[in-house]
């Protein structure tokens, strides 16, 4: 089964991000829709809030709109070890159009379904961008970010994933001195600019370059 799946077509298509001031920062929700390999259809809405107290992040992924066993499964996202980790929840996080009812933890639980949604949350955390940046919300990621960087005088034009201690690296047309380097979150600095949930995937050793502001990334992994 492992193999076949790596050869399918799995669709993780993202939709809208909608994004809400708050009093502690931004609310942000992201929706998508997932085609399995046999056809399977899935929607969901993954989000979080900045500032919030616990950092916890929440997905809802919804089946069988209009059929006996449709549903909406409801989930918390959270730091787990060097990771994330789901835990189902009773509280609705969103509406989305393949879902039915809500479904409380214990009835999703005893849903017949429910590995095929948990294969569904995995496959969005690894191929939807916006869940990238929510993951490195959770995980508070670290990055150093060059003097102009951090005072917005220069667009990024190189994004760097070290291998050695796995840290980010966000650098613009000026030579980095880490003398001048600023330690922050790397969230902070999507906040600032979301053109950089493209390269949120890169592995350690990768990199991404670009020409302006406005170019796309070329990726070197």
């Amino acid at each position: 089964m492992i193999g076949y799946l790596a050869v399918v077509d799995i669709q993780v298509l993202e939709g809208a991000l909608v994004e809400v001031p708050t009093a502690t920062g931004m609310d942000r929700r992201a929706f998508g829709e997932f085609v399995g390999p046999q056809g399977e259809l899935a929607s969901y809405a993954s989000g979080w809030t900045t500032g919030s107290d616990p950092h916890v992040a929440h997905l809802s992924v919804g089946i069988g709109a209009g059929n006996p066993g449709g549903g909406t499964f409801h989930a918390v996202v959270f730091e787990h070890e060097d990771g994330h980790a789901f835990s189902l929840t009773d509280d609705p996080f969103e509406r989305v159009p393949e879902g039915g009812p809500d479904l409380t933890a214990d009835e999703a639980r005893a849903h017949e379904d429910l590995p095929f949604i948990w294969w569904v949350a995995d496959q969005i955390m690894q191929r939807d961008r916006r869940a990238w940046w929510m993951r490195h919300w959770l995980l508070r990621t670290t990055c150093i970010r060059t003097r102009e960087i951090f005072e917005r005088s220069e667009p990024i034009l190189l994004v760097q994933h070290d291998a050695e201690d796995g840290r980010w690296q966000l650098i613009g047309a000026s030579d980095a001195d880490g003398g001048t380097g600023k330690i922050g979150h790397l969230h902070h600095a999507i906040d600032e600019d979301q053109s950089l949930i493209d390269t949120l995937d890169l592995p350690p050793g990768g990199s991404a370059t670009r020409a302006g502001a406005e170019s796309p990334w070329n990726r070197r992994l």
